[in-house]
């Protein structure tokens, strides 16, 4: 760890901030402009802390292109509005050839027989616009109604792909537009993460990506993967003759601009263009709903112009999505690990995009609502981007007389416990969390899986198996499990359509696996054993935070709301479902049950005091000091016995102030009137 480099002068600090951004800048672009790193994720990390560093100790030489605003400024409370300098025009959309066809006829009309167009995709995002000023991102907008958007600069800047500065040389103003995207393997992930603490997964790529884009704090835009395309810089610019070229000087400044463009001279090569993407857009990592055509030369563009609503030298081409009509036959409700509840359409099986589809999400009760969908209803059936395939809408002028409204379930399909909905949220949920029983064997499942405790000896309906044969009810109950429970259970899998009948039966090597990874698992640590409980929100990341924080179970038991809320990253939600679990008494039985047993329920390695001097003392660590980075003050506190809280409240014993603490932090500090002390009143405490 290094110490505060005194004997760095002003210029070399100047200097080697300079020469860090650069260097950063440049992998960037290497890494998510050109998919092409040239160093290590760690390697970069460790440039960018000591940029960081530098930065927070001379802020006088901090450059405005700095790659450390990539992890989020301040938050904001309001977007602010602003008009568009150049309206964002929306596209007429077409469905079919012949319609590419009269368009390309009116183009021919109105300039000639001489024409190229430009056909490029078609993301399904959310469109951005970006004014660059002296080669520096000044600000960033959404489209909004096309004459006003939101100015959302602050979570643009934390997309990688898009340049906080422009590379070689560049026009003294630029404004540029482009499209913001979730990539699909990182949409999926996300869910799959929310739906692992409880949350309502996200419907759709888009709507998240739109949904981020209005998050007030850029901290946690940057934690989201987004992405984004350039396709086009309005030609009243005159940077380019043509719009081709146009995409060219897009990278060369240094933005990313899809390789998948075509220039074609006739309808026909725009069809060949259109028919390969609506066969390859499966295999793409983004969603595109179909494809852009635009007149390459500037001047034709002029001389064609607009009509009120749209420009007449570009058109859409959208893909029929698949869709397939039939009858919803009924609706049925599942029930999640978390005790979200998920209402499923059962279909009369109908054949989609090469595979029989029996089943769609419905998502929730909200969705129903606004589709009006109802049990007997013909309703047309799509598979967007999704794997799931959903409903879309539904064939009104079929509905027989007699169809009436869903009314959503009131109590648990599987235990009766009547549902509860938060406020604010979209899903209903089942309050019977220890005795609803697929709330159980999710929770079960959840205990020993990979990422959890890691029993995959039990994986594969066998804890299904030892929940229906009243064996295990609560993860406590796994570690009580003798070879005579075990032997000669047995179960039969029904065959399915094109399956064979499976068999399921513990015999002696199967039993002896079991016990073996049972009691293989009474080694994982105490962050791993917190995540597998099965706490609501808190994930893999959050149970790390707490375990360290807190060191024990017992300690994390015993927090109340204000201490949760000044761990750092810990939020309200979080801190009250926490206390909201240890406020049940099967819960801290069964956590009594498993310590018993032998469950890690601290971290191994305690940190050894070197004196007791401030046992009991909290601090509040602020700013920047001579002699200590950050990270070694927090160590000294814990070296002799003091506690590191992340915010200043009431039960705060002393602020540590350096060099630029936050101006927020005092005044708190002053108004509840907790001693400020400095580093050399520290150094005296501790003795040194």
């Amino acid at each position: 760890m290094t110490t505060h480099n005194h004997n760095m002068t002003d210029s070399e600090a100047k200097k080697r901030i300079e020469t860090l951004t650069s260097e950063l800048q440049q992998h960037n672009y290497n890494y998510y402009v050109l998919s092409n790193p040239t160093i290590s994720d760690f390697e970069f990390d460790k440039l960018l802390k000591e940029l960081e560093r530098l930065e927070k100790e001379y802020p006088q030489f901090a450059l405005p292109d700095s790659p450390t605003q990539r992890v989020g400024g301040e938050p904001t409370k309001e977007f602010k509005t602003v008009t568009h300098k150049y309206p964002f025009l929306s596209l007429a959309n077409t469905y079919s050839e012949s319609e590419i066809r009269d368009f390309d006829n009116r183009v021919r009309k109105a300039v000639g027989h001489d024409v190229e167009y430009v056909c490029e995709l078609k993301y399904d995002g959310v469109a951005i616009g970006l004014t660059y000023v002296d080669g520096y991102l000044r600000q960033a907008v959404t489209r909004g109604d096309g004459t006003r958007g939101d100015e959302v600069t602050g979570n643009a800047k934390t997309i990688r792909s898009i340049p906080l500065k422009l590379r070689n040389s560049y026009p003294p103003e630029l404004e540029i537009r482009g499209e913001i995207f979730f990539p699909a393997k990182a949409f999926e992930k996300l869910n799959a993460e929310r739906e692992e603490i409880g949350e309502a997964p996200f419907a759709n790529p888009r709507n998240s990506a739109s949904g981020t884009l209005k998050m007030q704090d850029p901290a946690e835009v940057a934690k989201r993967p987004l992405d984004c395309f350039m396709y086009y810089i309005p030609g009243e610019q005159n940077l380019t003759k043509t719009h081709y070229e146009s995409l060219k000087l897009a990278e060369k400044l240094g933005f990313k601009v899809s390789k998948n463009i075509a220039v074609c001279k006739t309808p026909d090569e725009i069809f060949e263009f259109i028919n390969d993407w609506d066969k390859g857009r499966r295999h793409l990592e983004y969603d595109i709903d179909g494809i852009v055509i635009k007149v390459n030369s500037l001047a034709q563009q002029k001389v064609l112009g607009y009509t009120a609503k749209n420009p007449r030298w570009a058109i859409a081409y959208k893909f029929k999505a698949e869709r397939a009509e039939t009858i919803l036959e009924s609706i049925s409700y599942q029930v999640g690990r978390t005790g979200a509840v998920t209402p499923v359409a059962n279909l009369k099986p109908v054949h989609l995009a090469g595979t029989t589809v029996k089943r769609a999400s419905l998502h929730n009760a909200d969705i129903i609502a606004t589709l009006d969908v109802r049990e007997g209803d013909y309703v047309y059936v799509e598979k967007g981007g999704e794997i799931i395939p959903k409903i879309v809408g539904v064939n009104i002028e079929k509905r027989k007389p007699g169809v009436v409204p869903v009314h959503f379930i009131e109590y648990c399909p599987e235990c009766g416990s009547r549902l509860v909905r938060k406020e604010g949220e979209a899903a209903f949920y089942c309050p019977n969390e220890d005795h609803c029983p697929p709330q159980i064997k999710g929770k079960l499942e959840h205990f020993i899986s990979r990422k959890a405790m890691n029993i995959d000896s039990l994986g594969e309906g066998k804890i299904e198996m030892l929940y229906d044969n009243n064996l295990v009810t609560n993860p406590a109950d796994l570690y009580d499990l003798k070879a005579d429970d075990l032997l000669g259970l047995e179960k039969i899998i029904p065959a399915e359509e094109g399956k064979k009948e499976k068999k399921i039966s513990f015999r002696k090597k199967t039993v002896e696996n079991i016990l073996k990874g049972i009691e293989q698992s009474k080694q994982v640590p105490f962050p791993r054993v917190l995540y597998a409980i099965g706490i609501r929100y808190v994930g893999e990341t959050v149970a790390k935070k707490l375990a360290l924080h807190y060191q024990t179970m017992d300690a994390l038991m015993q927090a109340d709301f204000e201490q949760l809320t000044g761990v750092e990253e810990i939020g309200e939600k979080i801190a009250e479902s926490v206390i909201n679990y240890f406020s049940k008494p099967e819960h801290i039985e069964m956590i009594r049950r498993l310590k018993e047993k032998g469950i890690q329920m601290a971290l191994r390695e305690k940190k050894s005091v070197v004196s007791p001097v401030l046992e009991g003392k909290s601090f509040v660590v602020s700013g920047v000091f001579e002699n200590y980075s950050r990270d070694e003050i927090k160590q000294l506190i814990e070296l002799y016995g003091g506690k590191n809280v992340a915010s200043v409240s009431s039960k705060t014993d002393f602020v540590l102030a350096g060099h630029n603490m936050g101006p927020s932090k005092k005044e708190k500090a002053k108004t509840l009137g907790i001693p400020i002390i400095s580093e050399k009143d520290f150094e005296e405490m501790i003795g040194k």
